[in-house]
């Protein structure tokens, strides 16, 4: 198929395939999340919580199945060995694309538990997939400027809350908490507009991952730093689709959990926010020299 078609058909075929995929797994899932919903007890979601997730993997797994059929990509992948499917892992990566997810889903799924997305909140009404990310727990997130946040302090209480409230909910089973610490996908406009330090990074947003490590910093085995590259350029969804993401960087680098600042007050207490900006603030000048060495070398 990758060979004789043209890439718009490509496309169209692996719209469809995503699309159907989802149409089977999602109401299944949607019954099961129902059920949970009606008998909110923790003996039942120590049940019906493992399901949800091989319910999920099953999703993921056909994915990586049409991405098979329909893509050419070549996959440069370090850093995923070792890791362990039963235990907690906080995940950060930097953002680019849509593609970054089904990216991180196909090479971790198996590797580490099923990762749960902090999501904006408008993203619930994405259609299909909203359901599915409300049935699995996802945190959705109203992100407020610090603007915004000065103005109305308030804000910032309800947010830490959310996080607080299903950071809990993925202590009862192994999780991956996932975060786009930059908040958004990288563009040159917006590179430009945060007047960012980094050469290939946003600014770091440190709340989210501060906020779960406070919540479950005994749980995590570690946290993954995991750095994704697109060599030919950050393809959009249709490009993707159209199997022109033709070659894939990916390192993952295990941390430790920074026990001193997981115990501290990131919201309340300043010291503590400074220490923990400083320690994303060097692993983001990490990544950036990262990026910018796997960069220098494609062109080798």
């Amino acid at each position: 198929m990758r060979s004789f078609l043209p890439a718009p058909l490509i496309g169209v075929i692996a719209f469809l395939l995503l699309l159907l995929n989802s149409l089977f797994w999602v109401p299944i899932l949607l019954l099961v999340a129902i059920i949970k919903l009606l008998l909110p007890f923790t003996a039942v979601r120590l049940h019906l919580d493992p399901l949800l997730v091989r319910i999920a993997e099953a999703w993921i797994a056909c994915n990586s199945g049409w991405m098979a059929l329909t893509q050419k990509t070549a996959w440069d992948v370090q850093g995923i060995e070792g890791l362990d499917p039963r235990g907690w892992y906080l995940v950060n990566c930097n953002h680019q694309s849509w593609a970054d997810i089904l990216v991180l889903q196909h090479l971790l799924t198996g590797h580490i538990p099923l990762l749960k997305f902090f999501l904006k909140q408008q993203l619930v009404w994405v259609p299909v997939m909203g359901l599915a990310w409300w049935a699995l727990d996802f945190p959705f997130m109203r992100r407020h400027s610090e603007a915004v946040l000065k103005a109305h302090p308030e804000l910032r209480g309800k947010d830490q809350e959310a996080t607080r409230r299903a950071c809990e909910k993925f202590s009862l089973i192994p999780t991956s908490v996932m975060n786009f610490c930059e908040g958004t996908r990288f563009t040159v406009a917006k590179h430009q507009l945060q007047q960012s330090p980094y050469r290939h990074l946003l600014k770091p947003k440190a709340g989210g991952i501060a906020l779960a490590l406070n919540v479950m910093g005994d749980q995590f085995r570690a946290i993954l730093d995991v750095t994704i590259v697109y060599p030919g350029g950050a393809p959009d969804f249709w490009d993707f689709l159209c199997g022109r993401m033709r070659r894939v960087q990916v390192r993952v680098q295990t941390l430790s959990v920074p026990r001193h600042l997981a115990i501290g007050d990131y919201a309340s207490d300043p010291a503590v926010r400074d220490a923990f900006q400083q320690w994303m603030q060097q692993i983001w000048q990490d990544k950036d020299t990262q990026i910018e060495r796997l960069l220098a070398n494609r062109v080798r």
